[in-house]
């Protein structure tokens, strides 16, 4: 894949949808350091209230919100083009997505459903129902993680979407809310935080925030602080990850080194 070249180094000290906004968040002590070093940035379309971000086999796949205006895309990581996309019924709000195997889970905000979805067509092939709201979800091995705005993060089946389990996130002992969008990688969860321009790397055996990173200083200029940061993917192979936010007009490919 080709990017547009950028380089920029933050060195950090250690320190979604629409919802109403939560209790205070448990503040940053982690150690060591955090770096981040931005190493490209593509074209992101700037209509696009990223919900959801997951690149698999070189396609990037975009699960946008917003009622009457939400999408699931399939987008060229290279150009950042969207080369198909399929819209929600009116009434849906869409949220996170994440493929398994030649199929693709897409949550809802409120309206209780999950559809999978065709991983090529984006077309539904069925629908199941959830209590409680969708925000993020990605796979961990046999079994997808989900998050619902609150301090939990839920296990479902890939397959059949029932829960098989929770656990609560904390950082430093106190519960962290607002999860919001997800990228699982290497039996680690990375998540968005609704409102805050941060990532937290979460340990889903025990619930505990292992990283906090601060991306405030990739935002693009001219973006409003309401077009908050939103949607991590990992770049498979290597130790880098493409982010953005909703309605940001830039994807950033950054390296995020936390010790």
């Amino acid at each position: 894949m080709r990017w547009l070249p950028t380089v920029v180094v933050l060195v950090l000290s250690a320190a979604c949808t629409g919802a109403p906004s939560g209790p205070e968040q448990p503040e940053k002590t982690e150690k060591p350091e955090t770096r981040v070093e931005v190493v490209g940035t593509v074209p992101h379309d700037p209509e696009a209230f990223t919900q959801g971000l997951e690149l698999v086999d070189g396609v990037l796949y975009e699960g946008t919100g917003l009622a009457g205006r939400s999408t699931v895309r399939r987008v060229d990581p290279a150009t950042g083009r969207v080369t198909r996309q399929v819209d929600l019924a009116p009434e849906l709000f869409g949220e996170g997505v994440t493929v398994v195997g030649d199929k693709l889970w897409q949550l809802t905000w409120q309206n209780g459903v999950a559809i999978q979805r065709d991983r090529e067509t984006l077309e539904e092939v069925k629908r199941v129902t959830y209590e409680g709201e969708g925000w993020g979800l990605c796979r961990d091995g046999d079994r997808l993680v989900m998050s619902d705005g609150t301090e939990e993060l839920r296990f479902r089946d890939p397959v059949t979407f029932a829960e098989t389990g929770r656990v609560t996130v904390r950082r430093n002992g106190i519960p962290l809310v607002r999860i919001n969008e997800l990228e699982c990688v290497d039996g680690q969860v990375w998540a968005n935080l609704w409102q805050q321009d941060q990532v937290v790397r979460i340990d889903p055996a025990s619930g505990d925030v292992r990283a906090t990173v601060d991306l405030a200083g990739i935002r693009p200029e001219g973006v409003p602080e309401t077009d908050v940061l939103n949607g991590i993917a990992k770049v498979p192979g290597t130790d880098e990850f493409l982010v953005t936010g909703k309605n940001w007009p830039t994807m950033f490919r950054v390296k995020i080194t936390t010790g």
